[in-house]
């Protein structure tokens, strides 16, 4: 059974406001259309139960917008899954490892780094592998199996 693409935002310059978008353009090797971060960190993607589980931690609830990642997906694990593929509507994503949380948010409400410290609750950072557009409500599934690396 896929997932669901729940929710994209589009930086539009560093440290700038995160803007909610119903669509995204990908452009394989560089990023999201618009979006500040262009080459290395391609893509953030958070993973929403495991950012319930976070915020559930707090005992507060917190936009997930706070945690300032591209795509928000629900429906899947993204813990340990460094190398695999995600397609996401027409579009793959390589996920090239994890997020770590920074000081940004406990800017954002204190205590939420080390909320999303443990089992890659921060989520994940991808690679774009080929060109195309994404949409809120795009199927999200794996194109490969599973693999053992955390």
């Amino acid at each position: 059974m896929p997932g669901l693409l729940e929710a994209i935002w589009i930086k539009r310059a560093q440290r700038g406001p995160m803007d909610s978008a119903m669509h995204a353009v990908l452009q394989a090797g560089r990023g999201i259309v618009g979006n500040a971060d262009q080459g290395g960190r391609q893509v953030t993607i958070l993973e929403q139960a495991a950012w319930q589980g976070a915020v559930d931690q707090l005992g507060v609830a917190v936009d997930p917008a706070a945690r300032r990642a591209n795509l928000l997906v629900s429906g899947l694990s993204l813990a340990g899954t460094r190398g695999r593929t995600l397609r996401i509507g027409s579009c793959e994503l390589r996920i090239r490892g994890e997020v770590r949380p920074c000081e940004r948010m406990d800017e954002a409400q204190p205590g939420l780094r080390a909320a999303l410290e443990p089992g890659w609750r921060g989520g994940v950072f991808a690679e774009i592998l080929n060109d195309g557009e994404i949409a809120v409500g795009a199927p999200a599934l794996w194109v490969d199996p599973p693999t053992h690396s955390t």
